[in-house]
């Protein structure tokens, strides 16, 4: 093969359309936009979900709720995940927590919830944990560390 006997596959180039030119292009007088109507006027664009006048679909159902901007996203962990991937002594934090595929995100807000059983002492450093994780860790001889204050909004 040569790059002199290289073309484009077939139907791929195409004639670029050149409109209102004359009756005898094929593409004269109405220029392929039809007869009359919105369409065929220039600036006559309509938008999506655009009715034809009529009261559009999006606004004759009723909208419910509203989305929280200032929403947190915790990422849950639960006693029971900690004592399957993690070794007595080892520090559970947010980068050791993605490290085992617990998280999804290192750097995002991380909570211990205490369903299972801790037979481990760890180190834990954590944003939001449950009054029973801290309890249950604290009796299997661990320590935590609370990042952020455990009150209302955080």
């Amino acid at each position: 093969m040569s790059d002199f006997n290289l073309h484009a596959p077939e139907g791929s180039k195409h004639r670029k359309r050149i409109v209102g030119r004359g009756q005898g292009s094929g593409l004269g007088t109405t220029a392929g936009r039809g007869n009359k109507g919105q369409q065929s006027r220039s600036g006559g664009k309509t938008y999506p979900g655009f009715e034809g006048g009529q009261m559009p679909l999006y606004r004759r159902i009723p909208h419910r709720g509203f989305t929280n901007i200032f929403r947190k996203e915790w990422q849950v962990v639960n006693l029971r995940d900690l004592e399957t991937k993690f070794e007595a002594g080892e520090t559970v934090d947010g980068v050791s927590l993605r490290a085992k595929g617990l998280v999804k995100k290192a750097d995002g807000l991380v909570k211990i919830l205490g369903d299972g059983e801790l037979s481990k002492a760890l180190n834990v450093s954590v944003d939001k944990i449950s009054a029973q994780a801290l309890e249950k860790i604290q009796k299997a001889g661990g320590k935590v560390e609370v990042r952020l204050a455990n009150k209302a909004g955080a």
